[in-house]
């Protein structure tokens, strides 16, 4: 992927940060955006010290205005995005009948209308060059649903019909979109869950394991290569099992 420039959102910790550092050990050129720029500029100094290209650049996903700033800067450093990684993510957890509109309002907006304005971001450079890579990081419960979860598993599932959409409307410019869905990964989300609730999961993964960044971020590197130049519309489970 020498020759390529990935941007990865909400890169700062978690599946974000490790697709970023699969994606420069592969050799593309990557531009990374969150909120946390010094987690940023600690990832961009590690990829660079091993040789890597790497620059950061601050992003709101909630915001319309930082999405198109981010993109702007990104541009300017690296002239144009091959591949995008649509990772920026966020919950706001609760039984629907409680739910606050703001809560669904805001969940929706970042996870989905976000996406869907990064991705408005890089199509005209993309069709320009009939060539391109858009890689959205959805959920499994995106595809099976969970409680408490409504506004996320909603956002999630749009991803996913997203990413079918797209797919049809930019094959025609050699543009393949795909998603990722990832069971429980070891993050610092799921790292405070409670004992009990981490045994019931694990009981409920056929491989008995959580996943780690490192596999979601193998998956995101395949979808990105030129190997998977005939694959779009498709979304590849990264769960252990958990939903077949």
């Amino acid at each position: 992927m020498k020759d390529r420039v990935a941007f990865v959102t909400g890169a700062s910790q978690g599946i974000g940060r490790a697709c970023a550092l699969e994606l420069a050990e592969a050799g593309a050129r990557v531009v990374v955006g969150a909120r946390q720029q010094d987690k940023l500029n600690e990832l961009v100094e590690g990829i660079r010290s091993q040789g890597g290209r790497a620059d950061a650049v601050p992003l709101d996903i909630a915001s319309a205005e930082s999405i198109q700033q981010a993109f702007a800067a990104a541009r300017e450093i690296s002239g144009g995005i091959h591949i995008l990684v649509n990772n920026a993510g966020m919950t706001r957890d609760g039984l629907a009948l409680r739910m606050s509109s703001e809560n669904w309002r805001r969940v929706i907006e970042t996870n989905l209308t976000g996406s869907f304005l990064c991705i408005q971001a890089v199509l005209r450079t993309m069709v320009r060059r009939h060539w391109g890579r858009i890689i959205n990081i959805s959920s499994v419960v995106g595809q099976s649903g969970n409680p408490g979860q409504a506004n996320y598993v909603a956002s999630k599932a749009g991803l996913i019909g997203l990413t079918k959409a797209l797919a049809q409307e930019l094959a025609s410019r050699s543009i393949t979109v795909n998603a990722v869905a990832p069971g429980f990964i070891q993050t610092a989300m799921t790292e405070s869950l409670d004992e009990k609730v981490r045994e019931k999961i694990l009981a409920s993964v056929p491989l008995r394991r959580m996943g780690e960044g490192g596999d979601v971020a193998h998956a995101v590197r395949f979808l990105a290569s030129e190997e998977a130049g005939y694959i779009t519309g498709h979304v590849l489970n990264v769960n252990g099992g958990m939903y077949m």
